[in-house]
Protein backbone atom coordinates (compact mmCIF):
# COMPACT_ATOMS: atom_id res chain seq x y z
CA UNK A 1 0.00 0.00 0.00
CA UNK A 2 2.88 2.86 0.97
CA UNK A 3 4.13 1.64 -2.74
CA UNK A 4 1.33 2.93 -4.11
CA UNK A 5 0.73 5.79 -2.15
CA UNK A 6 4.15 6.87 -3.28
CA UNK A 7 3.12 6.62 -6.82
CA UNK A 8 -0.04 8.64 -6.44
CA UNK A 9 2.08 11.42 -4.90
CA UNK A 10 4.90 10.98 -7.30
CA UNK A 11 2.27 12.07 -9.96
CA UNK A 12 0.70 15.20 -8.06
CA UNK A 13 4.25 16.10 -7.63
CA UNK A 14 5.76 15.68 -11.60
CA UNK A 15 3.14 19.19 -12.10
CA UNK A 16 6.25 20.91 -10.45
CA UNK A 17 8.86 19.63 -13.09
CA UNK A 18 10.53 22.11 -15.13
CA UNK A 19 9.83 21.16 -18.13
CA UNK A 20 6.16 21.10 -17.79
CA UNK A 21 5.98 24.48 -17.67
CA UNK A 22 6.47 25.23 -21.47
CA UNK A 23 2.45 23.92 -21.74
CA UNK A 24 0.99 24.54 -18.62
CA UNK A 25 -0.38 28.10 -19.92
CA UNK A 26 -2.18 26.32 -22.63
CA UNK A 27 -4.07 24.44 -20.16
CA UNK A 28 -4.97 27.21 -17.62
CA UNK A 29 -5.74 29.26 -21.09
CA UNK A 30 -8.83 26.50 -21.33
CA UNK A 31 -10.21 26.86 -17.59
CA UNK A 32 -13.03 28.72 -18.48
CA UNK A 33 -13.76 27.03 -21.44
CA UNK A 34 -16.04 23.73 -21.13
CA UNK A 35 -15.13 21.17 -20.01
CA UNK A 36 -16.64 18.53 -22.41
CA UNK A 37 -15.56 20.42 -25.28
CA UNK A 38 -12.36 21.29 -24.08
CA UNK A 39 -11.08 19.73 -20.48
CA UNK A 40 -12.59 16.35 -20.97
CA UNK A 41 -11.30 15.94 -24.66
CA UNK A 42 -7.54 16.86 -22.77
CA UNK A 43 -7.64 14.37 -20.31
CA UNK A 44 -8.46 11.68 -22.93
CA UNK A 45 -5.52 12.85 -24.82
CA UNK A 46 -3.24 12.52 -22.04
CA UNK A 47 -4.69 9.33 -21.13
CA UNK A 48 -4.12 7.64 -24.08
CA UNK A 49 -0.44 8.74 -23.90
CA UNK A 50 0.15 7.52 -20.50
CA UNK A 51 -1.24 4.23 -21.94
CA UNK A 52 1.28 4.26 -24.58
CA UNK A 53 3.71 4.59 -21.93
CA UNK A 54 2.56 1.98 -19.51
CA UNK A 55 2.42 -0.60 -23.00
CA UNK A 56 5.85 0.39 -23.39
CA UNK A 57 6.73 -0.25 -19.23
CA UNK A 58 5.43 -3.51 -19.51
CA UNK A 59 7.74 -4.73 -22.11
CA UNK A 60 10.44 -3.34 -20.49
CA UNK A 61 9.20 -4.72 -17.34
CA UNK A 62 10.05 -8.31 -18.74
CA UNK A 63 13.27 -7.35 -19.62
CA UNK A 64 14.11 -6.31 -15.89
CA UNK A 65 12.65 -9.41 -14.65
CA UNK A 66 15.25 -11.00 -16.98
CA UNK A 67 17.87 -8.81 -15.22
CA UNK A 68 16.84 -9.69 -12.12
CA UNK A 69 17.56 -12.91 -12.10
CA UNK A 70 20.29 -13.60 -14.91
CA UNK A 71 21.94 -10.36 -13.73
CA UNK A 72 21.39 -8.77 -10.31
CA UNK A 73 24.17 -6.25 -10.70
CA UNK A 74 22.03 -4.82 -14.05
CA UNK A 75 19.06 -4.44 -11.99
CA UNK A 76 21.15 -2.26 -9.43
CA UNK A 77 22.81 -0.18 -12.18
CA UNK A 78 19.66 0.78 -13.47
CA UNK A 79 18.10 1.22 -10.26
CA UNK A 80 21.25 3.46 -9.47
CA UNK A 81 20.49 5.32 -12.66
CA UNK A 82 17.29 6.80 -11.70
CA UNK A 83 18.52 7.76 -8.82
CA UNK A 84 20.77 9.65 -10.68
CA UNK A 85 18.41 10.82 -12.59
CA UNK A 86 16.31 12.29 -9.54
CA UNK A 87 19.52 13.71 -7.67
CA UNK A 88 20.43 15.75 -10.64
CA UNK A 89 17.60 16.76 -12.64
CA UNK A 90 19.31 18.87 -15.18
CA UNK A 91 20.43 15.03 -16.73
CA UNK A 92 16.91 14.20 -16.91
CA UNK A 93 16.04 17.05 -18.88
CA UNK A 94 18.68 17.08 -21.27
CA UNK A 95 17.94 13.41 -22.22
CA UNK A 96 14.54 13.86 -22.68
CA UNK A 97 14.10 16.94 -24.33
CA UNK A 98 13.23 15.71 -28.11
CA UNK A 99 10.07 14.88 -26.45
CA UNK A 100 9.66 17.98 -24.30
CA UNK A 101 10.31 19.50 -28.22
CA UNK A 102 7.58 17.20 -29.53
CA UNK A 103 5.29 18.16 -27.16
CA UNK A 104 5.67 21.62 -27.05
CA UNK A 105 5.45 22.14 -30.80
CA UNK A 106 1.89 19.99 -30.83
CA UNK A 107 0.67 21.80 -27.97
CA UNK A 108 1.39 24.99 -29.91
CA UNK A 109 -0.23 23.29 -33.19
CA UNK A 110 -3.64 22.73 -30.62
CA UNK A 111 -3.64 25.94 -29.66
CA UNK A 112 -3.62 27.34 -32.95
CA UNK A 113 -6.10 24.89 -34.82
CA UNK A 114 -9.43 26.67 -35.19
CA UNK A 115 -8.59 29.14 -32.69
CA UNK A 116 -7.98 26.40 -29.94
CA UNK A 117 -11.34 25.63 -29.24
CA UNK A 118 -12.18 22.26 -31.28
CA UNK A 119 -12.51 18.93 -29.68
CA UNK A 120 -9.57 17.67 -31.62
CA UNK A 121 -7.79 20.41 -30.60
CA UNK A 122 -8.12 19.45 -26.95
CA UNK A 123 -7.52 16.17 -27.90
CA UNK A 124 -3.88 17.07 -29.51
CA UNK A 125 -3.17 19.13 -26.87
CA UNK A 126 -4.02 16.02 -24.33
CA UNK A 127 -1.38 13.99 -26.12
CA UNK A 128 1.22 17.22 -26.23
CA UNK A 129 0.58 16.92 -22.31
CA UNK A 130 1.10 13.56 -22.44
CA UNK A 131 4.40 13.38 -24.32
CA UNK A 132 5.60 16.26 -22.17
CA UNK A 133 4.30 14.74 -18.57
CA UNK A 134 5.82 11.16 -19.12
CA UNK A 135 9.35 11.91 -19.57
CA UNK A 136 9.36 15.06 -16.85
CA UNK A 137 8.26 11.68 -14.56
CA UNK A 138 10.98 9.24 -16.13
CA UNK A 139 13.14 9.31 -12.95
CA UNK A 140 9.87 8.90 -10.88
CA UNK A 141 7.89 6.36 -12.78
CA UNK A 142 10.67 4.47 -14.08
CA UNK A 143 11.79 3.88 -10.58
CA UNK A 144 8.66 2.27 -9.83
CA UNK A 145 8.18 0.20 -12.30
CA UNK A 146 11.16 -1.08 -12.48
CA UNK A 147 10.84 -2.04 -8.67
CA UNK A 148 7.31 -3.52 -9.86
CA UNK A 149 8.58 -5.36 -12.71
CA UNK A 150 11.26 -7.13 -11.34
CA UNK A 151 8.44 -9.86 -10.77
CA UNK A 152 6.98 -9.65 -13.84
CA UNK A 153 3.82 -7.74 -15.21
CA UNK A 154 0.71 -7.97 -13.19
CA UNK A 155 -2.30 -6.40 -11.71
CA UNK A 156 -0.35 -4.88 -8.91
CA UNK A 157 1.60 -3.13 -11.89
CA UNK A 158 -0.71 -1.67 -13.85
CA UNK A 159 -2.13 -0.11 -10.22
CA UNK A 160 1.00 1.49 -10.02
CA UNK A 161 0.75 3.43 -13.29
CA UNK A 162 -3.05 4.21 -12.31
CA UNK A 163 -1.85 5.25 -9.03
CA UNK A 164 0.30 7.61 -10.69
CA UNK A 165 -2.17 8.38 -13.66
CA UNK A 166 -4.42 9.44 -10.64
CA UNK A 167 -1.54 11.68 -8.92
CA UNK A 168 -0.83 13.42 -12.51
CA UNK A 169 -4.66 13.85 -13.45
CA UNK A 170 -5.71 15.61 -9.81
CA UNK A 171 -2.73 18.02 -9.87
CA UNK A 172 -4.03 18.66 -13.75
CA UNK A 173 -7.91 18.90 -12.13
CA UNK A 174 -6.44 21.71 -9.88
CA UNK A 175 -4.68 23.61 -12.61
CA UNK A 176 -8.17 23.52 -14.46
CA UNK A 177 -10.25 24.96 -11.22
CA UNK A 178 -7.53 27.58 -10.18
CA UNK A 179 -6.02 28.41 -13.34
CA UNK A 180 -3.08 31.53 -13.82
CA UNK A 181 -3.10 31.55 -10.20
CA UNK A 182 -1.98 27.87 -9.46
CA UNK A 183 0.51 28.76 -12.42
CA UNK A 184 2.41 31.35 -10.42
CA UNK A 185 2.26 29.45 -6.87
CA UNK A 186 3.76 26.37 -8.82
CA UNK A 187 6.44 29.00 -10.39
CA UNK A 188 7.39 30.25 -6.93
CA UNK A 189 7.19 26.75 -5.13
CA UNK A 190 9.53 24.69 -8.21
CA UNK A 191 12.63 24.88 -5.98
CA UNK A 192 11.07 23.19 -3.52
CA UNK A 193 9.85 20.22 -5.60
CA UNK A 194 13.48 19.80 -7.00
CA UNK A 195 14.64 19.56 -3.65
CA UNK A 196 12.29 17.06 -3.38
CA UNK A 197 13.17 14.85 -5.89
CA UNK A 198 17.03 15.45 -5.41
CA UNK A 199 15.83 13.95 -1.72
CA UNK A 200 14.54 10.78 -2.94
CA UNK A 201 17.39 10.59 -5.57
CA UNK A 202 19.86 10.59 -2.89
CA UNK A 203 17.90 8.04 -0.49
CA UNK A 204 17.62 6.04 -3.86
CA UNK A 205 21.60 5.90 -3.86
CA UNK A 206 22.07 4.78 -0.56
CA UNK A 207 19.59 2.07 -0.72
CA UNK A 208 21.38 0.73 -4.05
CA UNK A 209 24.86 1.21 -2.20
CA UNK A 210 23.39 -0.92 0.39
CA UNK A 211 22.35 -3.31 -1.54
CA UNK A 212 25.50 -3.70 -3.70
CA UNK A 213 27.21 -3.92 -0.17
CA UNK A 214 24.84 -6.75 0.85
CA UNK A 215 23.23 -5.35 3.85
CA UNK A 216 19.50 -6.25 2.74
CA UNK A 217 18.68 -8.80 0.19
CA UNK A 218 15.70 -8.56 0.38
CA UNK A 219 15.09 -4.69 -0.83
CA UNK A 220 15.03 -5.35 -4.57
CA UNK A 221 12.03 -8.29 -3.59
CA UNK A 222 10.20 -5.64 -1.42
CA UNK A 223 10.24 -3.18 -4.11
CA UNK A 224 8.71 -5.73 -6.75
CA UNK A 225 5.15 -7.33 -6.28
CA UNK A 226 6.30 -10.22 -4.71
CA UNK A 227 2.89 -10.42 -3.29
CA UNK A 228 1.15 -10.06 -6.86
CA UNK A 229 -1.14 -13.20 -6.43
CA UNK A 230 -2.62 -12.28 -3.09
CA UNK A 231 -3.04 -8.81 -4.67
CA UNK A 232 -4.48 -10.31 -7.82
CA UNK A 233 -6.89 -12.73 -5.68
CA UNK A 234 -8.07 -9.61 -3.30
CA UNK A 235 -9.14 -7.77 -6.14
CA UNK A 236 -11.06 -11.02 -7.58
CA UNK A 237 -12.70 -11.43 -3.92
CA UNK A 238 -13.71 -7.91 -3.72
CA UNK A 239 -15.28 -8.12 -7.17
CA UNK A 240 -16.82 -11.20 -6.87
CA UNK A 241 -17.62 -12.01 -2.82
CA UNK A 242 -18.54 -15.23 -3.79
CA UNK A 243 -15.67 -16.65 -4.99
CA UNK A 244 -12.96 -18.11 -2.29
CA UNK A 245 -9.64 -18.08 -2.02
CA UNK A 246 -7.61 -20.16 -4.66
CA UNK A 247 -6.39 -23.30 -2.74
CA UNK A 248 -5.06 -27.21 -3.65
CA UNK A 249 -7.49 -29.90 -3.21
CA UNK A 250 -6.04 -33.28 -2.24
CA UNK A 251 -9.15 -35.35 -2.53
CA UNK A 252 -12.33 -35.16 -4.66
CA UNK A 253 -15.08 -34.46 -2.93
CA UNK A 254 -18.34 -32.10 -2.35
CA UNK A 255 -21.79 -30.98 -4.07
CA UNK A 256 -19.62 -30.37 -7.41
CA UNK A 257 -18.07 -34.12 -7.51
CA UNK A 258 -19.97 -37.04 -9.60
CA UNK A 259 -19.34 -40.17 -8.33
CA UNK A 260 -18.57 -43.32 -9.97
CA UNK A 261 -22.44 -43.91 -10.32
CA UNK A 262 -23.45 -41.13 -12.07
CA UNK A 263 -21.20 -41.35 -14.97
CA UNK A 264 -23.31 -43.75 -17.91
CA UNK A 265 -24.95 -43.14 -21.00
CA UNK A 266 -26.62 -39.69 -21.19
CA UNK A 267 -25.95 -38.97 -17.27
CA UNK A 268 -23.19 -36.14 -18.13
CA UNK A 269 -25.09 -32.57 -18.19
CA UNK A 270 -24.27 -29.31 -19.63
CA UNK A 271 -22.31 -27.14 -17.62
CA UNK A 272 -22.07 -24.04 -19.41
CA UNK A 273 -19.87 -23.67 -22.45
CA UNK A 274 -16.05 -23.58 -22.65
CA UNK A 275 -14.66 -20.19 -22.18
CA UNK A 276 -11.91 -18.54 -24.07
CA UNK A 277 -8.15 -19.30 -23.44
CA UNK A 278 -6.92 -15.71 -25.11
CA UNK A 279 -6.13 -14.45 -21.58
CA UNK A 280 -2.83 -16.98 -21.47
CA UNK A 281 0.25 -14.75 -21.72
CA UNK A 282 1.95 -17.61 -23.28
CA UNK A 283 2.14 -21.07 -24.78
CA UNK A 284 4.36 -24.39 -24.52
CA UNK A 285 4.15 -27.18 -26.77
CA UNK A 286 1.35 -25.40 -28.61
CA UNK A 287 0.59 -22.27 -30.85
CA UNK A 288 -2.55 -20.48 -28.92
CA UNK A 289 -5.62 -22.45 -28.63
CA UNK A 290 -9.15 -21.33 -29.10
CA UNK A 291 -12.42 -23.15 -28.30
CA UNK A 292 -13.53 -22.72 -32.43
CA UNK A 293 -9.94 -24.30 -33.05
CA UNK A 294 -10.52 -27.12 -30.67
CA UNK A 295 -14.38 -27.69 -31.86
CA UNK A 296 -14.92 -31.44 -33.13
CA UNK A 297 -12.15 -32.17 -30.34
CA UNK A 298 -12.97 -33.79 -26.75
CA UNK A 299 -10.79 -31.60 -24.21
CA UNK A 300 -9.67 -31.72 -21.05
CA UNK A 301 -8.60 -28.53 -19.12
CA UNK A 302 -6.21 -28.96 -16.47
CA UNK A 303 -5.80 -25.82 -14.17
CA UNK A 304 -2.44 -26.86 -12.30
CA UNK A 305 1.15 -25.00 -10.82
CA UNK A 306 4.57 -26.82 -10.61
CA UNK A 307 5.02 -26.95 -6.99
CA UNK A 308 1.46 -28.01 -5.86
CA UNK A 309 2.31 -31.58 -4.88
CA UNK A 310 -1.52 -32.52 -5.40
CA UNK A 311 -0.84 -31.39 -9.44
CA UNK A 312 2.50 -33.97 -9.24
CA UNK A 313 0.28 -36.36 -8.06
CA UNK A 314 -2.65 -35.81 -10.49
CA UNK A 315 0.04 -35.33 -13.83
CA UNK A 316 0.71 -38.96 -14.34
CA UNK A 317 -2.85 -39.74 -15.17
CA UNK A 318 -3.24 -36.46 -17.22
CA UNK A 319 -0.43 -37.64 -18.96
CA UNK A 320 -1.05 -41.20 -19.86
CA UNK A 321 -4.98 -40.12 -20.74
CA UNK A 322 -3.09 -37.48 -23.39
CA UNK A 323 -1.02 -40.07 -24.82
CA UNK A 324 -3.93 -43.08 -24.43
CA UNK A 325 -6.31 -40.93 -26.53
CA UNK A 326 -4.91 -38.30 -28.51
CA UNK A 327 -5.00 -40.41 -31.81
CA UNK A 328 -9.17 -40.86 -30.97
CA UNK A 329 -10.04 -37.46 -30.63
CA UNK A 330 -9.01 -36.04 -27.09
CA UNK A 331 -6.76 -32.90 -26.78
CA UNK A 332 -5.34 -32.14 -23.40
CA UNK A 333 -4.64 -28.21 -22.05
CA UNK A 334 -2.75 -27.89 -19.24
CA UNK A 335 -3.22 -24.67 -17.43
CA UNK A 336 -0.12 -23.46 -15.56
CA UNK A 337 -1.88 -20.69 -13.55
CA UNK A 338 0.78 -19.73 -10.46
CA UNK A 339 0.29 -19.95 -6.70
CA UNK A 340 3.69 -18.14 -5.87
CA UNK A 341 5.67 -15.60 -7.68
CA UNK A 342 8.54 -17.71 -9.14
CA UNK A 343 6.13 -19.65 -11.02
CA UNK A 344 5.37 -17.26 -13.42
CA UNK A 345 8.69 -17.59 -14.46
CA UNK A 346 8.26 -18.71 -17.77
CA UNK A 347 11.72 -20.44 -17.92
CA UNK A 348 10.52 -22.19 -14.60
CA UNK A 349 7.51 -23.60 -16.02
CA UNK A 350 9.41 -24.37 -19.47
CA UNK A 351 11.86 -26.47 -17.39
CA UNK A 352 9.16 -28.41 -14.95
CA UNK A 353 7.09 -28.97 -17.99
CA UNK A 354 10.41 -30.97 -19.81
CA UNK A 355 11.42 -32.78 -16.30
CA UNK A 356 7.54 -33.44 -15.67
CA UNK A 357 8.08 -34.99 -19.92
CA UNK A 358 4.76 -33.20 -20.71
CA UNK A 359 4.41 -33.11 -23.90
CA UNK A 360 0.50 -31.75 -24.54
CA UNK A 361 0.00 -27.83 -24.40
CA UNK A 362 0.19 -25.78 -21.70
CA UNK A 363 -1.31 -22.47 -21.10
CA UNK A 364 0.16 -20.09 -18.88
CA UNK A 365 -2.08 -18.19 -17.26
CA UNK A 366 0.06 -15.74 -14.93
CA UNK A 367 -2.22 -13.00 -15.04
CA UNK A 368 -5.06 -15.82 -13.90
CA UNK A 369 -7.20 -14.77 -16.78
CA UNK A 370 -7.91 -18.58 -17.48
CA UNK A 371 -8.56 -18.93 -14.32
CA UNK A 372 -11.16 -16.72 -13.97
CA UNK A 373 -13.08 -17.55 -16.94
CA UNK A 374 -13.58 -21.18 -15.59
CA UNK A 375 -14.52 -19.49 -12.24
CA UNK A 376 -11.80 -21.74 -10.78
CA UNK A 377 -11.28 -22.20 -7.21
CA UNK A 378 -8.59 -25.23 -6.71
CA UNK A 379 -5.49 -26.09 -7.90
CA UNK A 380 -5.62 -29.43 -9.21
CA UNK A 381 -8.84 -29.07 -11.41
CA UNK A 382 -9.89 -31.12 -14.50
CA UNK A 383 -12.79 -29.49 -16.74
CA UNK A 384 -14.21 -32.30 -19.15
CA UNK A 385 -15.67 -30.68 -22.72
CA UNK A 386 -17.01 -32.42 -24.96
CA UNK A 387 -16.97 -31.96 -29.39
CA UNK A 388 -19.16 -29.44 -29.36
CA UNK A 389 -17.72 -27.04 -27.12
CA UNK A 390 -19.88 -27.64 -23.77
CA UNK A 391 -18.69 -28.31 -20.12
CA UNK A 392 -19.73 -31.49 -19.52
CA UNK A 393 -18.05 -32.67 -15.87
CA UNK A 394 -15.21 -31.57 -13.62
CA UNK A 395 -13.69 -32.98 -10.66
CA UNK A 396 -11.40 -31.08 -8.32
CA UNK A 397 -8.16 -32.48 -6.56
CA UNK A 398 -6.51 -36.06 -6.30
CA UNK A 399 -8.28 -39.25 -6.86
CA UNK A 400 -11.26 -40.45 -8.31
CA UNK A 401 -9.00 -41.20 -11.94
CA UNK A 402 -11.21 -44.33 -12.97
CA UNK A 403 -14.38 -41.97 -13.15
CA UNK A 404 -12.17 -39.40 -15.25
CA UNK A 405 -11.39 -41.49 -17.64
CA UNK A 406 -14.80 -43.09 -18.12
CA UNK A 407 -16.21 -39.39 -18.67
CA UNK A 408 -13.14 -39.14 -21.66
CA UNK A 409 -14.14 -42.69 -22.87
CA UNK A 410 -17.82 -41.64 -23.05
CA UNK A 411 -17.22 -38.07 -24.46
CA UNK A 412 -15.13 -39.62 -27.22
CA UNK A 413 -17.90 -41.90 -27.82
CA UNK A 414 -20.19 -39.63 -28.22
CA UNK A 415 -18.06 -37.43 -30.74
CA UNK A 416 -17.24 -40.43 -33.01
CA UNK A 417 -20.74 -42.30 -32.80
CA UNK A 418 -19.26 -45.36 -32.04
CA UNK A 419 -17.53 -47.36 -28.54
CA UNK A 420 -14.60 -46.69 -27.51
CA UNK A 421 -12.04 -48.88 -25.11
CA UNK A 422 -13.29 -49.67 -21.53
CA UNK A 423 -9.78 -50.43 -20.44
CA UNK A 424 -8.24 -47.83 -17.64
CA UNK A 425 -5.02 -46.71 -17.88
CA UNK A 426 -2.14 -48.34 -15.47
CA UNK A 427 -0.08 -45.43 -13.32
CA UNK A 428 2.83 -46.50 -11.71
CA UNK A 429 4.68 -43.16 -10.52
CA UNK A 430 7.76 -42.38 -8.51
CA UNK A 431 8.90 -39.67 -6.70
CA UNK A 432 6.83 -36.63 -5.55
CA UNK A 433 4.54 -38.49 -7.80
CA UNK A 434 3.65 -41.09 -6.21
CA UNK A 435 0.27 -41.70 -4.80
CA UNK A 436 -0.43 -40.84 -1.56
CA UNK A 437 -1.55 -42.87 1.38
CA UNK A 438 -4.12 -40.20 2.69
CA UNK A 439 -5.63 -42.27 5.54
CA UNK A 440 -2.26 -41.68 7.30
CA UNK A 441 -2.16 -37.80 6.68
CA UNK A 442 -2.51 -36.05 9.51
CA UNK A 443 -0.51 -33.05 8.83
CA UNK A 444 -2.01 -30.19 6.44
CA UNK A 445 -0.14 -28.06 4.04
CA UNK A 446 1.59 -25.26 5.82
CA UNK A 447 2.37 -22.17 4.58
CA UNK A 448 6.05 -20.68 6.08
CA UNK A 449 5.08 -17.04 4.56
CA UNK A 450 2.91 -14.97 7.34
CA UNK A 451 0.17 -14.31 4.90
CA UNK A 452 -1.14 -17.55 5.54
CA UNK A 453 1.08 -19.22 7.97
CA UNK A 454 0.06 -20.94 10.86
CA UNK A 455 0.98 -23.09 14.18
CA UNK A 456 4.00 -21.11 14.37
CA UNK A 457 5.61 -21.87 17.58
CA UNK A 458 9.38 -19.93 18.03
CA UNK A 459 9.31 -17.88 21.13
CA UNK A 460 7.79 -14.59 20.58
CA UNK A 461 5.90 -15.14 17.21
CA UNK A 462 7.22 -13.97 13.57
CA UNK A 463 8.09 -10.63 13.13
CA UNK A 464 6.76 -9.43 9.57
CA UNK A 465 9.40 -7.82 6.79
CA UNK A 466 12.55 -7.49 9.14
CA UNK A 467 14.86 -9.70 10.42
CA UNK A 468 15.27 -11.60 13.25
CA UNK A 469 16.92 -14.43 15.10
CA UNK A 470 14.45 -17.14 15.71
CA UNK A 471 14.71 -20.00 18.33
CA UNK A 472 13.67 -23.07 17.71
CA UNK A 473 10.32 -24.61 19.64
CA UNK A 474 11.82 -26.68 22.39
CA UNK A 475 9.02 -29.82 22.29
CA UNK A 476 7.10 -28.71 19.27
CA UNK A 477 3.46 -30.38 19.17
CA UNK A 478 1.68 -32.02 16.43
CA UNK A 479 1.97 -29.91 13.09
CA UNK A 480 3.59 -26.93 14.99
CA UNK A 481 6.70 -25.45 13.29
CA UNK A 482 9.53 -23.00 14.29
CA UNK A 483 12.51 -21.40 12.80
CA UNK A 484 16.30 -21.06 14.20
CA UNK A 485 18.42 -18.61 12.67
CA UNK A 486 18.08 -14.93 11.30
CA UNK A 487 15.72 -14.78 9.17
CA UNK A 488 13.08 -12.59 7.52
CA UNK A 489 9.73 -13.60 6.87
CA UNK A 490 7.64 -12.19 4.31
CA UNK A 491 4.26 -12.88 2.75
CA UNK A 492 4.87 -15.79 0.65
CA UNK A 493 8.01 -16.82 2.48
CA UNK A 494 10.68 -17.35 4.49
CA UNK A 495 14.20 -16.21 4.12
CA UNK A 496 17.22 -16.78 5.68
CA UNK A 497 19.29 -13.95 5.95
CA UNK A 498 22.68 -15.40 6.61
CA UNK A 499 24.65 -17.79 8.77
CA UNK A 500 23.14 -21.53 9.18
CA UNK A 501 19.31 -21.39 9.44
CA UNK A 502 16.95 -24.58 10.86
CA UNK A 503 13.35 -24.97 10.45
CA UNK A 504 11.57 -27.92 12.69
CA UNK A 505 8.05 -29.45 12.02
CA UNK A 506 6.54 -32.13 14.18
CA UNK A 507 4.17 -34.25 11.25
CA UNK A 508 3.08 -37.20 10.71
CA UNK A 509 2.16 -38.49 7.11
CA UNK A 510 4.36 -41.14 5.13
CA UNK A 511 5.79 -38.36 3.15
CA UNK A 512 7.26 -34.35 3.68
CA UNK A 513 7.54 -32.25 0.88
CA UNK A 514 9.13 -28.67 1.39
CA UNK A 515 9.16 -25.69 -1.71
CA UNK A 516 12.04 -24.24 -1.83
CA UNK A 517 14.18 -21.49 -3.80
CA UNK A 518 17.74 -20.94 -3.96
CA UNK A 519 17.32 -16.98 -3.51
CA UNK A 520 17.89 -14.16 -5.45
CA UNK A 521 21.30 -14.78 -6.75
CA UNK A 522 20.47 -18.08 -7.56
CA UNK A 523 23.41 -19.97 -5.17
CA UNK A 524 23.22 -23.46 -5.02
CA UNK A 525 21.97 -23.95 -1.39
CA UNK A 526 22.94 -26.75 1.00
CA UNK A 527 21.34 -28.71 3.56
CA UNK A 528 21.13 -31.53 6.24
CA UNK A 529 17.81 -33.18 7.18
CA UNK A 530 16.90 -35.29 10.23
CA UNK A 531 14.24 -37.52 11.89
CA UNK A 532 14.14 -37.46 15.80
CA UNK A 533 17.34 -36.14 15.47
CA UNK A 534 18.86 -38.84 13.43
CA UNK A 535 19.87 -38.93 9.47
CA UNK A 536 17.01 -40.41 7.70
CA UNK A 537 18.56 -43.71 6.08
CA UNK A 538 16.12 -45.67 4.51
CA UNK A 539 13.37 -43.16 5.08
CA UNK A 540 15.13 -40.23 2.82
CA UNK A 541 13.39 -38.69 0.15
CA UNK A 542 14.27 -38.02 -3.74
CA UNK A 543 16.03 -35.06 -3.05
CA UNK A 544 17.97 -36.05 -0.14
CA UNK A 545 20.70 -39.10 -0.05
CA UNK A 546 20.78 -41.45 3.37
CA UNK A 547 22.49 -39.02 5.66
CA UNK A 548 19.96 -36.41 4.82
CA UNK A 549 21.78 -33.78 2.79
CA UNK A 550 20.93 -32.51 -0.46
CA UNK A 551 21.09 -29.06 -2.62
CA UNK A 552 18.81 -26.16 -3.32
CA UNK A 553 19.26 -26.16 -7.03
CA UNK A 554 16.16 -23.91 -8.35
CA UNK A 555 12.67 -22.73 -7.26
CA UNK A 556 10.66 -25.83 -6.93
CA UNK A 557 9.17 -28.88 -4.20
CA UNK A 558 11.85 -30.80 -2.68
CA UNK A 559 10.82 -34.38 -1.48
CA UNK A 560 12.96 -34.52 1.87
CA UNK A 561 10.84 -37.83 3.44
CA UNK A 562 9.23 -40.87 2.45
CA UNK A 563 9.36 -43.19 5.24
CA UNK A 564 9.42 -47.03 4.13
CA UNK A 565 8.02 -48.57 7.44
CA UNK A 566 5.01 -47.85 9.62
CA UNK A 567 3.97 -44.04 9.42
CA UNK A 568 3.59 -42.58 12.82
CA UNK A 569 4.28 -38.99 14.29
CA UNK A 570 7.96 -37.55 14.00
CA UNK A 571 9.64 -34.06 14.74
CA UNK A 572 11.47 -33.23 11.00
CA UNK A 573 14.52 -30.75 10.83
CA UNK A 574 16.25 -29.28 7.93
CA UNK A 575 19.55 -27.12 8.45
CA UNK A 576 20.58 -25.29 5.87
CA UNK A 577 24.17 -24.73 5.53
CA UNK A 578 24.56 -21.59 3.38
CA UNK A 579 22.37 -18.18 3.65
CA UNK A 580 19.87 -17.12 1.24
CA UNK A 581 17.31 -19.71 0.90
CA UNK A 582 13.32 -19.12 0.99
CA UNK A 583 11.05 -21.73 2.02
CA UNK A 584 7.43 -21.58 1.18
CA UNK A 585 5.26 -24.19 2.16
CA UNK A 586 5.22 -27.70 3.77
CA UNK A 587 3.12 -30.31 2.22
CA UNK A 588 2.47 -34.16 2.68
CA UNK A 589 1.59 -37.54 1.63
Amino acid sequence: MLLFAAAYLAGVLTILSPCILPVLPFVFARADRSFARNGLPMLIGMALTFAVVASLAAVAGNWAVEANRYGRIVAIALLALFGLALLVPEWAERATRPLVALGARLSSRADATKGGGGIGASVLLGIATGLVWAPCAGPVLGLILTGAALQGASVGTSILLLAYAAGAATSLALAFLAGGKVFAAMKRSLGAGVWLRRGLGALVLIAVAAIAAGLDTGLLTRLSATATASLEQGLIDKLRPETRQPQTAMMAGGPAMMSAKGVGAGALPVEGNMPALDGAVGWLNSAPLTPEALRGKVVLVDFWTYSCINCLRAIPYVRAWAEKYKGQGLVVVGVHTPEFAFEKSLDNVRKAVADLGIAYPVAIDNDYAVWRAFDNRYWPAHYFIDAQGRIRHHHFGEGSYDVSERVIQQLLAEARGEAVASGLVSVNAGGAQAASTFTDVLSPETYLGYERAENFASPGGLVRDAAHVYAAPGMPKLNEWGLAGAWTVRDEHAALDGGEGRIVFRFHARDLHLVLGAGTDGAPVRFRVTIDGKAPGADHGVDTDADGQGTVTGQRLYQLVRQKGDVAEHTFEIRFLDPGVEAYAFTFG
